[in-house]
């Protein structure tokens, strides 16, 4: 016998899903967005202020040990300082209440082991080339006559203006002159307030003598009407 394969109906085709061609996602609703970024707004806000919260008194403790080597360093090693505020146009140890210190120009008064004055040191800032140049300046405040400087902070021209700081023989010249100085390209020996600029550097290094004889000529007076005045 002989056996037949039997086929059925070929099977229909299977009709593809039908689709709406006018569906959409859902819409975020305009105040929904601008909610969603308002709480990631504050919520990246309030991150920031607890970061520099946090980080402040690390900042603080820094720029304070910054400060207390450059008045050892322009001061040559003291053995101690005081710290004057300028309030309302006179020095003081003590400002008055509710006054923010931080917020008060101020100048270091050194002395040595014997109880005797070595000079003062301030911090000044006005334009270099490129933008200001900070620095702690020593000086014995009757005579004008420099003790020393050094760089706090500065943006000039790498390789070129920031030899204000980095080319120690320039720096050495300060020690000794009695301001007003005076910028020379060669300096004469005999003539106790001249500096000699920094070839390439030349508005760099004149901006550090400008600044170093504005704060002088600022400070003298008010060293000496305290001195004058006595502690208080």
């Amino acid at each position: 016998m002989t056996g037949h394969s039997h086929h059925g109906p070929p099977s229909a085709p299977v009709a593809p899903l039908a689709t709406d061609s006018s569906a959409k996602a859902p819409e975020v609703s305009s105040w929904k967005l601008l909610a969603t970024l308002a709480i990631a707004g504050a919520a990246a806000g309030l991150l920031v202020v607890a970061v520099y919260k946090a980080t402040l008194p690390t900042i603080e403790r820094y720029e304070a040990a910054k400060v207390e080597g450059a008045v050892r360093e322009v001061l040559k090693a003291p053995a101690r300082w005081d710290t004057l505020y300028l309030q309302k146009g006179s020095l003081t140890k003590t400002p008055s209440a509710g006054e923010d210190r931080k917020g008060l120009p101020t100048a270091y008064i050194g002395y040595d082991s014997a109880g005797k004055k070595v000079g003062a040191a301030v911090t000044a800032q006005e334009p270099g080339f490129q933008e200001e140049v900070l620095l702690m300046i020593g000086f014995e405040p009757s005579s004008g006559t420099l003790i020393g400087f050094k760089v706090l902070a500065e943006k000039e021209t790498p390789g070129l203006g920031d030899k204000i700081e980095l080319d120690t023989s320039f720096g050495a010249q300060f020690p000794g002159r009695i301001a007003p100085l005076k910028s020379v390209k060669t300096r004469n020996a005999t003539d106790p307030s001249q500096v000699q600029t920094i070839t390439g550097a030349t508005i760099s290094s004149r901006a550090v003598i400008r600044i170093i004889n504005h704060a002088v000529e600022r400070w003298q007076p008010l060293l000496a009407a305290y001195a004058k005045a006595g502690t208080k």
